[in-house]
């Protein structure tokens, strides 16, 4: 499996992060630690979760019924709205116990909060990490604007910037500022959450790769260097998506997928916020 290291970071050791993970959003407690399980499995380490989800608990426990060290893991989790400010470090904290987890690989604030809180969740956030409560910090539906804020008035950026990303959604300007400054991508809903799977041009580079369209989509972000995080309930599916490290897209391919850009937003869009 391929990995990136996490710019950003002060852990003694280099924070590697898996290029592909598992989205947990939508994921009901009692459904999660099966999915966790058979992820598992079938050989993701990297599991993306969030304190909104309500399945932190249940991601925790399938991990550690998993008998593999804490090392050989990776955990995301992001902190909500109702987290921010003043409130940030208790809720890093309920979610470390939630987890029943010593650390968090990563945390992230889950969208940009009001400007008046902005500053202050950053700055718990980055007590967190200086403490080792998280090996690694970074944000989640961040603009570029909301980035250099951070930037200019605290001098530490965020690792990564989590946030959608598919051939038809590609940010150029935001993704562009991100990498000139070391942000990592993660990118949720990659598979445009099936909206976009029989599009012409997608199905016919599918065809020509012996792969699905799912997969090809999976592929194009990870050789444009993003971490990607599919979801899926299904152990068929789970596996599908993870197989997308034996074959390469063409350069003729990424091209015409990067001509499917259409500004496709399928859920909410939080990175035009104020």
């Amino acid at each position: 499996m391929e990995s990136h290291t996490l710019h950003h970071t002060h852990a003694s050791v280099p924070v590697v992060i898996p290029s592909i993970g598992v989205g947990l959003y939508q994921c009901p407690p009692g459904e999660t630690e099966r999915i966790v399980t058979e992820a598992l499995e079938v050989g993701y380490r990297h599991f993306d979760t969030a304190a909104v989800y309500r399945n932190e608990a249940a991601v925790g426990r399938a991990l550690r019924a998993s008998g593999l060290k804490r090392s050989a893991y990776f955990v995301t989790s992001k902190i909500w709205r109702d987290g921010f400010g003043p409130h940030t470090a208790d809720h890093i904290q309920r979610t470390i116990e939630q987890l029943g987890l010593d650390y968090a690989d990563l945390l992230l604030v889950h969208a940009p909060p009001q400007p008046h809180e902005r500053l202050s969740t950053w700055e718990a956030m980055m007590e967190a990490q200086t403490s080792g409560t998280t090996r690694s910090i970074g944000v989640s539906n961040y603009g570029k604007h909301h980035i250099e804020q951070l930037r200019t008035q605290c001098g530490v950026l965020p690792s990564v910037n989590q946030i959608e990303v598919s051939p038809y959604l590609q940010r150029h300007e935001l993704t562009s500022y991100c990498a000139q400054h070391d942000v990592r991508i993660v990118a949720y809903s990659p598979l445009t959450r099936g909206k976009k799977l029989d599009d012409p041009t997608l199905v016919a580079i599918a065809t020509a790769t012996e792969k699905t369209p799912a997969q090809v989509l999976l592929r194009w972000g990870l050789q444009k260097g993003y971490i990607v995080i599919p979801k899926s309930v299904n152990k068929h599916r789970l596996q599908e998506n993870f197989s997308v490290f034996d074959f390469h897209l063409s350069q003729q391919h990424m091209q015409q997928l990067d001509a499917c850009d259409e500004g496709l937003i399928t859920g909410w869009d939080p990175t035009v916020w104020e």
